[in-house]
């Protein structure tokens, strides 16, 4: 569902971004230069509410997980600002699982890991293995499991702190039909609560079903922020033109939806 102007002047902001731009060293193509730059993102403003669920779009390289890693923390911009209202979880991540323990042991580590007491982490263990559902596997050492065993033990165990700000980076592709439907009860349960959901996903599908907002990043720069149905209609348009070589008309419906977005101006009194 989207919404108009003036309801979201009535929201509670829960994450800014005002001109962010990062860059990355790359060994230049020229030797005689060594390094040069890439820019990841390219003057990224952007404000998220309390309640939103907000799917992004963008093809490979486009700076989606770029811009949630910022948000998440996991790295700091070249330049920019950036606020949260709490401590995003980022879903997807399995750095700090341990591949040689059992899935069982994984939950408690991430749970204590997380701040979780011990006493909560037993109580929240039931729930995390029922919504990670992979059966016996959660005795075996994780370094067995397929990708998609250990990204949805990940989530599993991520949601158990209840976190205000989600996001999901690609971890529900990885997921059958009905795991999908376990993550978007417990994603919906968040947003009542007045929680922030960000969904990374290359499934418009996906991200129509489970979001409300559409945000699509191209080649490091935003260029659509509306209703999810109406980016998804356009990004679709865009990538079949693209897949077809019509490199032109595809560059024609970016110039489009670029001229019907405007850019927030952002001011931190």
């Amino acid at each position: 569902m989207s919404r108009s102007n003036s309801e979201k002047n009535q929201l509670i902001p829960s994450v800014v971004m005002r001109e962010i731009v990062m860059d990355y060293p790359v060994k230049s193509s020229d030797s005689r230069f060594g390094w040069e730059k890439f820019r990841a993102l390219d003057g990224i403003s952007f404000v998220a509410y309390e309640g939103q669920s907000i799917g992004f779009f963008g093809q490979n390289g486009s700076g989606k997980s770029t811009m949630m890693r910022i948000i998440a923390g996991s790295e700091r911009p070249s330049t920019g600002d950036v606020m949260v209202k709490s401590q995003p979880t980022l879903m997807g991540v399995r750095a700090a699982l341990q591949p040689r323990l059992s899935g069982a042991k994984n939950i408690r580590i991430g749970c204590l890991a997380m701040g979780m007491t011990p006493k909560e982490t037993e109580q929240a263990f039931p729930g995390i293995v029922e919504l990670a559902d992979i059966g016996p596997a959660i005795n075996r050492p994780m370094n067995t499991y397929s990708s998609g065993q250990g990204a949805r033990l990940g989530f599993a165990i991520g949601l158990a702190t209840n976190p205000e700000i989600l996001i999901v980076d690609e971890t529900l592709a990885t997921g059958d039909a009905a795991f999908a439907q376990r993550a978007e009860a417990k994603m919906q349960s968040l947003l009542d609560g007045a929680g922030t959901v960000f969904l990374v996903s290359h499934s418009p599908r996906q991200l129509e079903d489970m979001c409300d907002r559409g945000v699509w990043i191209h080649e490091g720069k935003l260029v659509a922020d509306d209703s999810v149905e109406e980016v998804s209609k356009w990004y679709q348009k865009w990538a079949k033109l693209k897949g077809q070589n019509k490199f032109e008309e595809a560059e024609q419906i970016i110039e489009g939806v670029r001229l019907d977005y405007t850019k927030p101006n952002i001011v931190f009194s």
